[in-house]
């Protein structure tokens, strides 16, 4: 079957709008050639505590996939709860199962309601195609004190006897749950293990509230080119490459001024991104460091005045970087910053990243603005870039340029989050 030309080629994006004290779900749907938006109908306010409200899995068939917090039945109701959760998920490649983050309560990062005072939780489901069962539950687990990051390893062209094992960061304990992720396995879905991410060298805080480190682990990729799991301790401003096996830690080398970690598609080279709000009272200035993965090396830092990058991606070649913005810091610095721009960088020689395009959008002025974006095989087509601010969504080709803004809902939106229900869009 010859492609179909990307003009008429049909898909849809789903997304949850969230404004705080309620939030809603839309289906962006290109068909015929024409875009046209479809809010999901609302329904009552579930009136449940924080911890007990129900949990917006995705959509399929064009129906809400809802999930009771307590029971784990999952349902298909006509009208979505207004205050449902619109729960983050990591894609595990392999299985094709999603892993649904709770960080927790604000206070602690605990989940009372799955894992009492001890910690927060991750739920595994099963995505499927079958109409009369497109998700399945399979387990709650409880890791760690919120919030996670989730990386997936396996057997791969670097070492072929790497157990599948998924890896879930608890930035509040400074620690890495081990999972393991072999449906073979007695113990599949288990966890293994926790890794303390405590480095004697780096401590300055071993009194405070995340039990004796301050590691503040954010940012984890496993290199099948390498065999090696990469954790970023944003509080120690380091780098770990660690032994998947063992949860040892093999080196570790300095990565300031990075909140992230981004892995290229090929494995070879690890990107860290975030802002540094310290240094002028006036400004932001972002950065982007280049780390070899092998090395450990920083091969290239790149500092973006008054940009804060928000969410940063490499399309389905690896040869392009997208990189957003959105807002952060106070006063001075938060108006200053630019607000309405996506850049796109050459990132085809790496480690040289060289940019392409500013690209003028809508506009963020919320702390996060996520990007999807439609894959197939011949490439990345097409860009999905919300402006929460303004209540739109901005649908860009490949190479930056414009083809269509639609209006999705009431701006001043507090956060934006993308569905990755069945791969519908890649992208977070």
């Amino acid at each position: 079957m010859s492609e179909q030309p990307a003009s008429t080629r049909e898909w849809t994006v789903i997304g949850h709008l969230n404004y705080g004290t309620h939030g809603t779900v839309v289906l962006i749907t290109h068909r015929d050639g024409r875009t046209v938006t479809t809010a999901y109908p609302a329904g009552d306010a579930s009136g449940l505590a924080a911890h007990c409200k129900p949990v917006f899995l995705g959509v399929a068939g064009n129906r809400a996939l809802i999930m009771d917090a307590e029971s784990k039945a999952i349902s298909r109701p006509a009208a979505l709860p207004v205050d449902a959760f619109p729960a983050y998920a990591y894609p595990d490649p392999v299985q094709g199962h999603l892993w649904y983050t709770n960080d927790g309560d604000k206070e602690h990062g605990v989940d009372p309601l799955n894992c009492g005072d001890c910690g927060s939780s991750v739920t595994v489901i099963a995505t499927g195609t079958d109409p009369d069962e497109p998700a399945k539950w399979l387990r709650t687990l409880c890791v760690g004190r919120g919030h996670h990051v989730v990386a997936f390893a396996e057997p791969c062209a670097a070492d072929a006897d790497i157990p599948r094992r998924a890896f879930v960061s608890n930035l509040i304990d400074g620690t890495i749950s081990v999972v393991d992720n072999d449906p073979r396995s007695d113990k599949f879905l288990s966890v293994l293990d926790t890794v303390s991410l405590l480095d004697s060298d780096q401590e300055t805080d071993p009194g405070a509230r995340h039990t004796g480190n301050s590691a503040f682990p954010h940012g984890m990729v496993f290199s099948p080119a390498t065999g090696r799991l990469y954790n970023l301790n944003n509080g120690y401003h380091t780098v770990v490459a660690l032994d998947p096996r063992s949860g040892q830690t093999l080196a570790k080398a300095p990565m300031p001024v990075s909140s992230n970690l981004l892995l290229h598609p090929r494995g070879e080279f690890l990107i860290g991104k975030g802002a540094d709000r310290k240094s002028d009272a006036q400004h932001v200035i972002g950065r982007l460091t280049v780390m070899n993965a092998r090395s450990l090396a920083t091969e290239e830092i790149i500092e973006l005045p008054d940009i804060y990058p928000s969410t940063y991606r490499f399309n389905h070649d690896g040869n392009r970087l997208y990189v957003t913005t959105a807002a952060t810091g106070k006063a001075a610095q938060r108006d200053n910053l630019r607000k309405r721009v996506l850049l796109i960088y050459d990132a085809g020689h790496l480690p040289k990243l060289s940019l392409l395009r500013e690209v003028e959008i809508g506009l963020a002025d919320c702390g996060r603005r996520p990007l999807a974006m439609l894959n197939t095989p011949a490439g990345t087509e097409r860009l999905f870039i919300p402006n929460p601010t303004d209540g739109t969504l901005s649908i860009l080709s490949a190479e930056g340029d414009t083809l269509e803004t639609v209006t999705v809902g009431a701006g001043h939106m507090k956060e934006w989050l993308f569905s990755f229900w069945n791969n519908a869009v890649t992208g977070c």
